[in-house]
């Protein structure tokens, strides 16, 4: 089989039985293609949290270079896959940079994976202004205390950021994700006056 006709065929997240599966193949054979693409950079090995290995197949990884994606990956116990991966070349993104990316993609699989990042943060000034600048600061706020309530090990927050950011009472509700809220996080919600997407067992990764 060749290389990209190998790559097209189990790129994304892969362990070596998704693989054996998907290209009907035993466990020594798997490994070794594994191998293949690995000498060639198509594969970056990661742990979850279990500490299973996993791999992210890519013709991306051959570029080089970082995604927000690899920054989540490399952190969270939930991993990410994505056909849509853009590498940033000549500088790592930051964490605060990472975060605010994770919630303008609207989806529910980035933003509860890169909670994790509210324990990396380290520059609140800059989190909060690019947050601002993506119109997205309550929406920030609102998962840094869910992050603080069950990721742990959070930082807290500047008490700059949060005087600045904390809604007026006559401001009304958004949605991090359209149409969805929560029903185990209100008091966070009315905190911010912000619909968080989620429920508590949708963070079990989070307990392992």
């Amino acid at each position: 089989m060749r290389t990209q006709e190998l790559v097209n065929k189990i790129k994304g997240i892969q362990t070596l039985e998704s693989i054996k599966s998907a290209l009907n193949v035993d466990r020594a054979r798997a490994i070794y293609l594994v191998y293949r693409l690995k000498r060639k950079g198509y594969v970056k090995t990661q742990y979850t949290s279990d500490k299973k290995r996993v791999y992210h197949i890519s013709p991306e990884n051959v570029l080089g270079g970082t995604s927000y994606v690899d920054i989540i990956n490399k952190y969270s116990p939930i991993k990410l896959s994505s056909s849509e991966v853009h590498k940033i070349h000549g500088r790592v993104p930051s964490i605060e940079e990472t975060l605010v990316y994770s919630v303008k993609t609207r989806k529910i699989r980035y933003i509860l994976a890169a909670l994790v990042l509210y324990r990396k943060v380290k520059n609140w000034s800059e989190l909060y202004r690019l947050a601002k600048e993506n119109n997205l600061v309550r929406e920030i706020g609102a998962l840094y205390d869910v992050a603080r309530k069950k990721v742990g090990k959070v930082r807290r927050m500047e008490k700059r950021f949060i005087n600045h950011a904390l809604p007026k009472e006559d401001e009304s509700y958004r949605f991090v994700i359209q149409h969805l809220q929560s029903k185990d996080f209100q008091n966070i919600e009315n905190r911010w006056r912000v619909h968080v997407p989620f429920n508590e067992n949708d963070l079990e990764d989070y307990k392992k």
